[in-house]
């Protein structure tokens, strides 16, 4: 008997301790707890949660974003690229639930439409797309107090309206903007999450921007139907400066220098100086034509038009000097002939009057006298008249502008040397006044 006692105890305590050692598989619970709070007849996605502690006023959803990456900014289309996960995040009393203590921390959903979701839509988005590779990258997650988490990773195209005076100094920014589709903000209002509404990726790099800042505001939207709730992320982009230094401005400053070669080469080398003079023009149009190319056909004067239209203003001079100084070359050589000409044409005179007078002294007949053709220097008369020249004509200021240009017989050469001169410094000027005044204007704009 007392045996038999015994065993009855020892299987009693196995059998206990066995259901002790049984684990509770919340995984079948998390079904259940689905189950109830989401079962036929008991949730209506169609109707939208309660206010602020089950108030009849709006539904509060916050919402956050994480920027994974930018992938290109284009001028011509005014648009960027951007892929983010975007996070909302509200609270739906039906869904509160029994977490066991704290063992289910959350219940997670990858079917959206089981539950009530936010219209937002991005008011400002040219093209969109999920991700689904390998499974649809979207997930809601389900808080034992009824907080809902929806979290999705996008890729989307935007508009970003571009001023470009100041292109390639220039600043933009581009905004993305979410708002309500159908609720009104009697129903639904969209706030920025508290503390870091808009993430972003440490490691982004833009191939010719850079993101200075970004900011957040509220852009509500007033139409016929009723007041919108609406959310915006200001984007601030700084345009990188050395590319376009080192493929525009550079190029374009050697090319107006190579121009001004034709200033050193002889006045009779034509060749040699159309050929560089319409070869840098064609450049320079070729260069400019392809400048144009990749940016929109804006209405306004850019940067980068100034600079440009200066340059091949530069280069088309340096050609219509060539032509100024061929044409100067061809009247000193006419005007030296004429004085060829005309010295000529003296002596002979000369000769046939020593010839004349020659006639006048050997002739016995002759009663008169004849007064000489050339008065010699020690003629009173002469000398007479050179005091007098003397006390009326004033003593010349000397110029050392005329005096070094008087170094150079011809007027030709006069030009080529003053354009070596004056081409230089008027290009420095312009570069000057060009840099002090974009330069300053792009720092204002950014204060």
């Amino acid at each position: 008997m007392y045996t038999h006692t015994l065993f009855v105890v020892i299987l009693h305590m196995m059998h206990m301790s066995m259901c002790t050692n049984v684990k509770i598989n919340f995984r079948e619970k998390e079904k259940e707890v689905l189950d109830q709070i989401l079962g036929p007849g008991r949730y209506d996605a169609r109707i939208r949660p309660s206010g602020v502690n089950g108030t009849d006023g709006p539904a509060i959803v916050r919402v956050n974003i994480f920027v994974r990456s930018i992938s290109k900014i284009d001028d011509v289309t005014m648009e960027y690229s951007v892929q983010l996960t975007f996070r909302e995040q509200w609270l739906d009393e039906r869904l509160k639930f029994n977490d066991f203590g704290g063992r289910l921390k959350y219940l997670t959903l990858t079917e959206a439409n089981r539950v009530w979701m936010p219209d937002l839509f991005f008011s400002n988005e040219k093209e969109g797309h999920f991700h689904n590779i390998i499974m649809p990258n979207v997930y809601i997650r389900i808080f034992p107090y009824g907080s809902v988490l929806y979290s999705i990773r996008i890729s989307l195209t935007l508009s970003c309206p571009m001023n470009l005076k100041l292109y390639p100094l220039d600043r933009q920014i581009c905004s993305l903007r979410m708002a309500s589709y159908g609720w009104t903000t009697d129903d639904l209002v969209f706030l920025w999450k508290e503390g870091d509404p808009v993430q972003v990726v440490k490691n982004l790099h833009l191939p010719r921007f850079t993101l200075e800042k970004f900011l957040t505001d509220y852009c509500n939207s007033k139409t016929n139907t009723g007041e919108y709730s609406c959310l915006k992320v200001d984007l601030l982009f700084k345009r990188e400066f050395s590319y376009y230094l080192i493929q525009i401005y550079i190029p374009c400053c050697m090319l107006v220098i190579v121009s001004w070669v034709s200033f050193w080469l002889d006045q009779g080398a034509v060749p040699a100086r159309v050929s560089l003079g319409v070869t840098t023009l064609l450049t320079m149009a070729t260069q400019t034509s392809g400048i144009n190319a990749s940016l929109p056909p804006v209405s306004y004067t850019k940067a980068i038009d100034v600079w440009t239209g200066v340059c091949l203003t530069f280069v088309f001079g340096a050609l219509l000097e060539f032509a100024l100084v061929n044409y100067a070359s061809r009247s000193d050589m006419h005007r030296e002939n004429m004085k060829k000409q005309r010295r000529q044409c003296e002596l002979e005179h000369a000769a046939s009057l020593d010839a004349t007078s020659d006639l006048l002294d050997t002739d016995s007949n002759a009663t008169f006298a004849m007064k000489p053709l050339v008065r010699h220097p020690g003629d009173p008369m002469n000398m007479d008249k050179v005091r007098q020249c003397e006390i009326h004509m004033q003593p010349a200021r000397p110029n050392c502008c005329r005096s070094w240009l008087s170094k150079f017989p011809t007027r030709s050469k006069r030009i080529d040397v003053i354009s070596r001169i004056t081409f230089p410094l008027v290009f420095a000027l312009f570069n000057v006044i060009y840099w002090s005044t974009y330069l300053f204007r792009e720092e204002t704009e950014e204060s």
